[in-house]
C-alpha cells in the first residue's frame, strides 16, 4: 500500500457541511411533505429553508473555489478505463479483482465517479436550487406575471430531492468498496487514502 494526500481541507469541509445540510433538509423536507412528524410543519419549514440557504452559499463559494484553484478539471468526463470501472463494481469487487483505477492528486475521481459527480452538479443541484427559489418565491414570481403552477414546482423540487436520494444512498455503497470498509471513508476524514500499488498489478 501507499498513502497519498488526495483531499485538501477545504475539500473535506465542503464535502461534510454538503453532507450534513443535504441529510438535514431531506430530514424536514420529509416532515414537510406530511411522511412523519418529528418538529412540527412550522419548525420544519423554518430550518429547512435556513438549511437551504446555507447549501446555496456553500455551493457558491464551492463554484468559486473550483475554479480558482483548478479543481473543476477533476470532472471532466472520460471514457478512459469507464467499462473496466462498470466491469469492476460489476463482478470484480465480488472477486478482489485489482482495481482498475488509481488515484493522484491530478486525477482523484475514476470515470464512473466523474460522470456522476457532473450529474450531481450540473443536473440535481440546480434543479433543487431552482425548484427550491421558485417554491420560496412563488407568490413574488406570480405577481410578476410569470404564472408558475405551484403542483408542477414542488413535483419538480421532489424529484430533485429523491434524486439526491438516490445519488446518496449510492454514495454511502461505494465509501464501503475500499480495500477495508472504512478506508474510503477515512480518506474524507484525514485527506490521506490508501491505494493500492502499481507494481503489483494495478494500472496506474
Amino acid at each position: 500500500m501507499e498513502r497519498i494526500y488526495i483531499f485538501k481541507r477545504f475539500e473535506r469541509f465542503w464535502h461534510w457541511s454538503q453532507a450534513l445540510l443535504i441529510i438535514l433538509m431531506m430530514v424536514t423536507g420529509f416532515e414537510i411533505h406530511g411522511t412523519y412528524t418529528l418538529l412540527g410543519y412550522g419548525d420544519a419549514s423554518e430550518l429547512h429553508t435556513s438549511a437551504a440557504w446555507a447549501l446555496i452559499a456553500l455551493w457558491v463559494f464551492a463554484i468559486f473555489w473550483h475554479f480558482t484553484t483548478g479543481e473543476w478539471r477533476q470532472y471532466i468526463p472520460t471514457t478512459e478505463n469507464l467499462v473496466a470501472m462498470l466491469r469492476y463494481y460489476l463482478s470484480g469487487i465480488f472477486t478482489h479483482a485489482p482495481h482498475p483505477f488509481r488515484q493522484t492528486q491530478l486525477r482523484k475521481h475514476n470515470p464512473l465517479q466523474r460522470l456522476a459527480y457532473l450529474g450531481v452538479k450540473l443536473l440535481i443541484n440546480p434543479l433543487i436550487w431552482l425548484s427550491g427559489l421558485a417554491y420560496l418565491y412563488y407568490n413574488e414570481i406570480n405577481a410578476a406575471g410569470f404564472g408558475l403552477d405551484l403542483g408542477v414546482v414542488a413535483l419538480v423540487h421532489t424529484v430533485g430531492a429523491f434524486l439526491m436520494l438516490a445519488f446518496l444512498v449510492v454514495h454511502v455503497y461505494v465509501i464501503t468498496t475500499g480495500h477495508t470498509w472504512s478506508s474510503h471513508l477515512e480518506a474524507m476524514i484525514t485527506g490521506w487514502e490508501e491505494i493500492d500499488d502499481p507494481q503489483a498489478g494495478v494500472k496506474p
